[in-house]
């Protein structure tokens, strides 16, 4: 291991600790996706085996503001009679409407006993400009009853990395009222609506009255598949394997190097010897 002694040296040391951090973070990385694809699993289980239950309505299945429970009645068909608080219509970035860049309309569905459901109606068209819920976008009056898979908030999304938490969206203000958001942030729309929110929201199926072209297009059912977590996981093993290799064939490089200008110099400090030996042929 004597060639390797040069990777002792403090720039070398910090070298290793560097890359270390980049393996343990890509590992980390992998790790998470390896996690989300069996949590996805799960997911489409569940949804697979809840279809075939009858909707049931959202009073009592959870109280108010306990905004952990909506995790227990996740994909759970559920309904809700009655009216939509249209004035506290809010977007959420990152949607898929029609191909192209969309946001969602979440709408705030105020029930009989004063409590509050988020409704996610849809997606409308956004490339980006619009910041609140366009004035087109028609919301039903008078009282409605909707049909829809119970969902529960949502958190910002992060991979914790052991030493620093990667966070993939931007966070949303915590004061003031808010128009478009990041997420489904239930607890952060509890703060700014009338009335107390349930801990889940519903992705609306059906609506009665019917929903109409100037509303929001309702979201798509569940995809039943896995996503690309299993690719995404096998890249981040690669990532983390190549970056060890190279690494190694950088060490394996720099000894080389590093014995041969000792042996360079050593026979440049040989030849002036031979050079002046004294001469054993006859004059």
């Amino acid at each position: 291991m004597s060639r390797y002694r040069f990777a002792l040296k403090p720039r070398w040391i910090l070298s290793h600790i560097f890359v270390l951090v980049m393996v343990v973070g890509m590992m980390r990385a992998g790790l998470w996706q390896w996690d989300r694809l069996h949590e996805r699993r799960e997911i489409n289980a569940r949804v697979e085996a809840v279809q075939e239950e009858e909707p049931a309505p959202v009073e009592g299945l959870a109280e108010p503001g306990d905004f952990d429970a909506g995790a227990e009645l996740e994909y759970r068909p559920v309904t809700a009679t009655g009216t939509y608080l249209a004035d506290q219509s809010v977007l959420v970035d990152g949607a898929d409407h029609k191909g192209a860049a969309g946001a969602w309309v979440l709408t705030p569905l105020q029930l009989p006993d004063g409590d509050v459901v988020i409704i996610k109606r849809g997606t409308v068209a956004n490339p980006g400009q619009l910041e609140a819920v366009p004035a087109s976008v028609e919301t039903p009056a008078g009282e409605v009853t909707v049909e829809g898979l119970a969902r529960p908030t949502e958190n910002r999304p992060q991979v914790n990395l052991g030493f620093t938490k990667l966070h993939f969206q931007r966070a949303d203000p915590p004061t003031g009222t808010l128009e478009n958001m990041a997420r489904t942030d239930l607890a952060r729309l509890d703060e700014q609506i009338d009335g107390d929110v349930l801990p889940f929201y519903v992705s609306l199926r059906t609506q009665d009255p019917a929903v109409t072209a100037a509303e929001p297009l309702p979201p798509l059912p569940p995809d039943p598949s896995e996503g690309s977590h299993l690719s995404y996981t096998v890249q981040w093993v690669l990532f983390s394997a190549m970056t060890v290799v190279v690494y190694v064939l950088i060490l394996r490089r720099r000894a080389r190097e590093i014995e041969r200008e000792a042996l360079e110099a050593e026979l440049d400090h040989a030849e002036p010897d031979t050079q002046h030996a004294p001469s054993d042929a006859p004059a």
